[in-house]
């Protein structure tokens, strides 16, 4: 597996039992405490072992960090990714920083997968059901704290989104026929699944009211906190989708820019609802719903309901 599809992680088979994935992924603070950030930016870099179908086990760390703040924020990233690390079973083994004049935060992340149960973003068939394992729309809740406009609510219900890990989702998937599999992050959820139908030769259906959003995400994208990622992801994909007659801040979460996304499943449609009902079962607040199906190959990529 390589960069052929846009997939989400390379990776190189070791033996016939063991092929190994390798995936590095770092960015500015999406939000103010500095733990918090260091939980967001590891679950984010993490979460691409996930959805290929492995499991993490080394992770190095990746700082860039100015030398005119206080060190022990430096001290406290580091503590909220090695306690994300840690969550994960993985072993953090050090890593490497740079004086730079913006904090930056991720991880460089190994793991392990049978050669047999690679998951890869292509393989969709037309009937498959689309299952996302997280809420969409913190894209638009960081804007609108940035703005001093969300509730204390929104803000918290975006960060237990995004630090939350796609391990729980993944190890449901075990027991299910996965055909394809990505997450979601900076490229929306459109993005994502203009990828997936692309590299499947399918299309994809997308069901705008059966996709969960964050709290308060709704709200504020009418008021236009929308983060400009969303209209470049717009810029780059809107004519190979096919809008219909939705709302325009439905078009707008679903370009959202996602941090640490969840994953996003084309599953049988006779295993769909036993899928959906584990991962509701293994994570009651999680938001997993069914957020679409593939159908036979259209003049669109992608078609909004």
């Amino acid at each position: 597996m390589g960069i052929e599809t846009s997939d989400d992680a390379a990776i190189y088979k070791i033996n016939d039992e063991t092929a190994m994935i390798q995936t590095v992924d770092f960015f500015t603070p999406v939000v103010d405490d500095p733990y918090t950030f260091g939980q967001i930016a590891a679950a984010n870099a993490l979460s691409d072992v996930y959805a290929m179908g492995g499991e993490p086990k080394v992770a190095l760390n990746i700082v860039c960090f100015p030398n005119c703040l206080d060190v022990e924020i430096l001290g406290e990233i580091l503590r909220g990714g090695a306690d994300k690390v840690k969550e994960t079973g993985a072993v953090l083994v050090g890593g490497h920083s740079v004086q730079d004049d913006e904090p930056k935060y991720g991880l460089c992340v190994s793991g392990f997968v049978h050669p047999d149960k690679i998951y890869k973003n292509h393989g969709a068939a037309a009937g498959d059901v689309l299952i996302l394992t997280k809420k969409v729309g913190s894209g638009v809740i960081n804007t609108a704290v940035k703005g001093g406009m969300a509730s204390a609510e929104a803000e918290a219900a975006a960060v237990a989104v995004m630090s939350r890990l796609n391990k729980t989702a993944k190890r449901v998937s075990e027991k299910y026929t996965v055909h394809a599999c990505t997450d979601i992050t900076g490229f929306g959820v459109i993005g994502h699944c203009c990828e997936m139908a692309e590299a499947s030769d399918v299309s994809l259906e997308l069901y705008t009211g059966s996709i969960n959003y964050i709290e308060g995400a709704v709200e504020y994208a009418s008021m236009g906190l929308v983060p400009a990622g969303a209209y470049s992801n717009m810029g780059h994909r809107q004519d190979q989708v096919e809008k219909g007659g939705i709302e325009d801040v439905y078009e707008d979460l679903l370009y959202d820019p996602q941090t640490s996304g969840g994953l996003l499943f084309a599953v049988p449609e006779e295993e769909a609802e036993a899928f959906l009902t584990e991962l509701k079962v293994a994570e009651p607040d999680g938001g997993a719903c069914i957020a679409g199906r593939a159908v036979p190959k259209g003049e669109k990529l992608i078609y909004l309901k």
